[in-house]
């Protein structure tokens, strides 16, 4: 794959890395959308100043054109809206989407986990336990960033095992959206007060038990959901700030 070389930006320069593994031959705006999708579920790229089509063009070291096509596309997810002077903003977080965006991962992420579970094999189960070995260690040590890329690996791992081609794109699309206001509020607060529940679920895939499964998500995603809640509601909406 060509590099996706990020000059000054090192959230986008540690996305780009999550997108190592990218066939040689994906077409350029596939690889950009990517290296930006995954910046902005893990929260790398949080509420902060904006960002133009062409700064991001020069930070990635491509053309303008691959860029434009990637944006529209975050932008047709919800993942980025367009501001004043041809910027590009993370949207607003407002009561009322925050209330839809809880209610839709409530239904739709037990859903898929769901559908993945007949295929999650031992090997599945092993890079799982990893993967909370080390989110675990970033709750212990507070490095908000590691939890986040440990919290989204761990869940995609899950995910991606149903091949759901309807779900997936609809969870990845959530998780663009919250996971900039995840980031931000964990940025302020810490995570040393984080549950893992992480090992729940993972029980409920070694005996294949698709309700416990099912509430460990549930529960996951309640427990993760609840500091942006209580952030929208007691200081009001979380305004939408322009990409970092």
């Amino acid at each position: 794959m060509p590099s996706l070389r990020v000059e000054k930006s090192s959230a986008l320069d540690e996305a780009a890395e999550l997108t190592r593994s990218a066939s040689d031959y994906d077409p350029m705006h596939d690889q950009v959308y990517r290296v930006l999708r995954e910046a902005l579920v893990t929260g790398r790229i949080m509420p902060g100043k904006g960002v133009t089509l062409r700064g991001l063009a020069a930070s990635l070291n491509v053309s303008l054109m691959p860029v434009r096509d990637a944006v529209r596309r975050l932008t047709a997810e919800g993942g980025l809206v367009a501001g004043g002077n041809r910027r590009l903003y993370v949207p607003p977080m407002t009561r009322q989407r925050f209330d839809e965006l809880v209610a839709a991962r409530s239904v739709l992420e037990p859903e898929i986990a769901a559908r993945a579970l007949p295929h999650l094999t031992k090997e599945h189960v092993q890079r799982l336990k990893r993967l909370d070995d080390s989110i675990e260690s970033s709750l212990q040590s507070g490095d908000v960033e590691a939890y986040m890329t440990g919290n989204f690996r761990f869940h995609f791992e899950i995910y991606r095992a149903s091949s759901s081609v309807v779900l997936m794109p609809l969870v990845e699309s959530l998780w663009q959206q919250f996971g900039p206001f995840m980031r931000s509020v964990y940025g302020r607060v810490g995570t040393a007060h984080l549950v893992d529940q992480h090992e729940r679920a993972i029980e409920a895939i070694i005996h294949q038990d698709e309700p416990a499964l099912r509430l460990a998500i549930q529960t996951d995603i309640l427990d993760g959901m609840k500091l942006i809640g209580v952030s929208v509601l007691a200081g009001g909406p979380l305004e939408g700030e322009a990409l970092a």
